[in-house]
């Protein structure tokens, strides 16, 4: 109470101080009014869901592929649904769209992989097919070519459950594990979420299972035969026929062809190697999972990895095994009687953007247990994937998860440094900081950009192998990470004028340099930047601009110069502007042709609103209309029964959209940096 009770007085001088700076220029003292109450609302609310360790933990919701893949690991595994059938039938068919599908994202057409998941999830919870909701959703499958249009993870899924020939599934031969790290195409050259997830895949396509459906256990089995067109041919191909391919893609004929090859011998199952290869997938496995059970902190490898120790000979009371499912459930969310799966866990995220906003707020002084939380996620341990190509890098990450150990994300380390130095500016020569900053140093890539998980995990041609038709095969520089760490290296530079730890801010300088280099080569005609990790395109020109302010005014480590770089805010502020919604709110659809040529579209929505204003708004005084006009929207919510509890609300906002297959969208808590 004694916090809560401070909260209301708190940085007095702070509200009086924005008060006088609006004011003064129109007398618009009543906006102000508004936003000191607004944010006192959203602060109290925030402390209000802080656990008592000091860290905040909102839902990260998916769609419906993680949920109903749940469904499919459970009916594989054997294991009984009757205790929340109703609940996981409640969720799924609360997710379905009007249309009957269920789309990758909220607002987002149906998608035919995504609603066969789905269909077919509620079918193994005992939905019957002559119901309104799957008689919808088999239409709309249908009607975008049935089941033979599914991405490659969902014919795999199916797969192991008869519903799709194996010969319709690109070939993963286990002895890829077996090629060395120097290889261009060894597992360490994928993505982290890649390469954790095609690991147990590996084990998972030698063995082939064909797991039992209510109405049996059949190579060829008949259970969702309705969504095809031509259930008498589902051996439909999954890449274009090689003649095309030589015409017009050399390198996606050669992984075809070899693809096509590796079919003929059979994927080498009887190759002397298949035994050791096999025996490597099972240890890479187990070493990678964390003693509380995850692998990598996300749902599918969990998915798969279970499956594979089970057809290696695990029990499901063996403990890896036990661990596994234990976590998966970890990952539930129940509400209103409906459960549905988490794609992952987000604490140290939370925790970190909560503080961030806190602090930028004026109540840093409430956030020292916080912050003493986010240091002990500081993950300095031997582990870590990235050390395969930085073996000598001392560690320092941080990771987004509760147990991640393997997997440390320059993100959220950068993130992290900026929480730490906002809510106490002396941490900036402190170990945690000087780790964390000399880790994400040493993770730059050579083009001079970020990527999110590992160094140099560029190798694009991976994306034409017949397997990935996600295009997610790996995790190049990204301008929305990048972004990030020139925000938090520009804090610490500009925070430490006072010469001392002059070697750490000499390389940051350094880093800095070429990062921006990169930067102003990345910005795209129209003055954006495409942000991987958000959607996507305010997302990523917010988060460059936050971090390019720091450099725009008597900058001495840019190579491209100081004009350049105002010159890129220039053009990028104009763009967020145009980008503005009549409400005065920003947000977008995620309806894209291709993952760079579609712009943000406008949409008057308030939730999508947060976050997507910073790096606008660090740029314009007070006065400026947009900043009103901004603020307004954020203030003039209807009060209902969310704002009577002191709070917004937490509201839905777009996390990531990857290619056209998957995305994650945050429940979190109210932010309240932008006002």
């Amino acid at each position: 109470m004694a916090v809560q009770t401070h909260i209301a007085t708190e940085k007095k001088h702070i509200w009086e101080a924005a008060s006088l700076s609006i004011a003064s220029y129109d007398g618009n003292e009543h906006l102000v009014d508004q936003a000191r109450f607004s944010l006192q609302l959203a602060a109290s609310y925030s402390f209000n869901r802080r656990h008592e360790d000091g860290h905040w933990y909102g839902e990260l919701k998916s769609n419906a592929t993680i949920t109903a893949e749940y469904v499919m690991l459970r009916q594989a595994l054997g294991l009984d649904m009757s205790h929340d059938r109703d609940e996981l039938v409640a969720w799924l068919l609360s997710d379905q769209n009007e249309d009957g599908s269920w789309g990758i994202a909220p607002d987002h057409p149906g998608d035919v992989s995504t609603t066969t998941e789905a269909y077919f999830a509620l079918k193994l919870l005992g939905v019957q097919p002559n119901r309104v909701p799957l008689r919808r959703a088999r239409k709309h499958i249908l009607s975008t070519g049935g089941a033979a249009k599914v991405r490659i993870f969902t014919r795999i899924y199916l797969a192991t459950f008869g519903l799709f020939p194996w010969k319709a599934v690109p070939e993963l031969p286990a002895e890829l594990i077996l090629l060395p790290t120097i290889s261009p195409i060894g597992i360490y050259r994928l993505s982290s979420w890649a390469r954790s997830t095609i690991v147990p895949l590996l084990v998972v396509a030698h063995h082939r299972p064909i797991y039992s459906l209510p109405n049996g256990k059949s190579a060829s089995n008949d259970f969702l035969d309705e969504l095809w067109h031509d259930a008498a041919n589902k051996a439909v191909p999954y890449s274009p026929p090689l003649w095309d391919l030589w015409k017009t893609d050399v390198v996606a004929f050669i992984f075809t062809a070899v693809d096509t090859a590796l079919h003929w011998i059979g994927g080498l199952r009887l190759s002397p190697t298949r035994a050791y290869a096999r025996k490597r997938c099972i240890d890479w496995i187990l070493e990678h999972q964390e003693a509380e059970g995850d692998w990598a902190g996300i749902f599918p490898p969990m998915h798969v990895g279970v499956l594979a120790l089970r057809l290696e000979g695990y029990q499901l009371d063996d403990p890896p095994v036990r661990a596994a499912l234990e976590a998966i459930e970890r990952f539930a969310w129940r509400q209103g009687g409906k459960k549905r799966i988490q794609a992952c866990l987000s604490p140290v995220w939370d925790t970190i953007l909560m503080t961030i906003g806190l602090c930028d707020a004026g109540y840093a002084s409430h956030l020292s247990t916080g912050i003493d939380w986010i240091a002990s996620r500081q993950l300095l341990g031997p582990e870590g994937d990235w050390r395969i190509y930085k073996p000598n890098l001392p560690p320092g990450g941080f990771s987004f998860e509760y147990f991640n150990k393997w997997y440390p994300d320059v993100d959220d380390t950068a993130a992290a440094i900026l929480s730490m130095v906002k809510q106490n500016p002396q941490s900036r020569s402190t170990l945690p900081v000087t780790k964390a900053a000399m880790w994400i140093i040493g993770m730059q890539n050579h083009d001079g950009g970020w990527g999110a998980f590992d160094v140099n995990n560029d190798k694009l041609f991976l994306n034409k192998i017949p397997f990935s038709d996600m295009e997610s095969l790996c995790d190049p520089s990204t301008t929305d990470v990048t972004g990030r760490v020139l925000e938090a290296f520009g804090l610490i530079i500009k925070l430490s004028s006072d010469g001392k730890d002059y070697l750490l801010i000499d390389r940051i300088n350094v880093a800095c340099c070429r990062a921006l280099t990169y930067l102003t080569h990345q910005q795209e005609t129209s003055g954006a930047w495409y942000g991987r990790w958000g959607s996507n395109y305010i997302y990523g020109t917010s988060n460059v601009l936050c971090g390019m302010t720091y450099f725009s005014d008597g900058c001495t480590v840019t190579a491209e110069g100081d004009d350049s770089i105002k010159d890129c805010m220039d053009s990028a502020v104009s763009w967020i502007k145009s980008m503005q919604n009549p409400n005065g709110g920003w947000g977008k659809r995620l309806h894209r042709t291709s993952i760079h040529t579609l712009q943000a579209a406008v949409l008057p929505r308030l939730p999508r609103q947060r976050g997507h204003s910073w790096g606008y708004l660090h740029l314009y005084r007070p006065r400026t209309r947009q900043f009103k006009m901004g603020s307004v929207i954020c203030c003039k919510r209807k009060p209902g029964p969310i704002m009577k509890a002191r709070s917004f609300g937490p509201r839905p906002c777009i996390l990531g959209l990857d290619s056209q297959t998957i995305s994650i969208w945050d429940i979190r808590f109210t932010p309240i940096t932008s006002l």
